[in-house]
């Protein structure tokens, strides 16, 4: 089977240490067990504006803004897997977060077939369920499939480090990390066999035409 699988992990939270922090590092224990290498980045804390539109990702490679997206750019290219969490605020991901991937899905033209992602959210309360949607998102638009748990990809807690005291968030963490490394192993056996799926030319259309 093929080797060096890996995971980049991106942390979305603003705080050092945080409940969200401690959902990735009970991921991590998991990905390790499985022989699988986890590289783990924060960007919330990082000062990234986004995306303004102007194409030239396009003729560059990469995006007119060099900063932290940049880096992450030829990561995510290696890695097998994208794990992308964050805190929910007004039941939604964090803005920073969404600008690093808003600007990091959209100025990478690598092929992303199968490269397998989940998403994961932390919050006091409530909001979970819209936030994991809307990360979920930009997986689909790539043609990478989605790692699922035994319940929403969720975790809960307010104050630094109450989510240890989350027993089932922890749990759904781990379930998801084996989840997600089964899938990242069966996906490299199966690009040794059979190869990714069929390209078809994209074919655009607009509602104005």
């Amino acid at each position: 089977m093929c080797e060096s699988l890996n995971v980049l992990m991106i942390n979305g939270s603003p705080r050092i240490k945080g409940n969200t922090t401690i959902a990735l590092k009970e991921m991590e224990k998991v990905f390790s067990e499985n022989s699988i290498a986890v590289e783990t980045v924060q960007v919330g804390n990082k000062d990234i504006r986004g995306c303004i539109a102007c194409g030239s990702c396009f003729e560059k490679g990469k995006c007119v803004f060099d900063d932290i997206v940049n880096e992450l750019a030829p990561k995510f290219e290696k890695a097998d897997g994208l794990v992308v969490a964050s805190p929910v605020y007004y039941a939604s991901a964090n803005a920073t977060l969404i600008a690093c991937l808003d600007r990091l899905f959209y100025s990478t033209h690598f092929d992303k077939t199968m490269k397998v992602g989940a998403s994961v959210v932390c919050a006091r309360r409530g909001g979970c369920s819209a936030t994991f949607d809307e990360l979920n998102k930009y997986f689909t638009i790539a043609n990478m499939p989605i790692a699922s748990s035994q319940y929403w990809n969720s975790i809960h807690g307010r104050e630094k480090g109450q989510a240890e005291y989350d027993e089932e968030g922890l749990q759904t963490m781990r379930v998801l990390a084996r989840n997600m490394s089964f899938l990242i192993k069966s996906i490299a056996l199966g690009k040794e066999k059979f190869g990714l799926p069929e390209k078809e030319e994209w074919t655009p259309t607009h509602f104005i035409r």
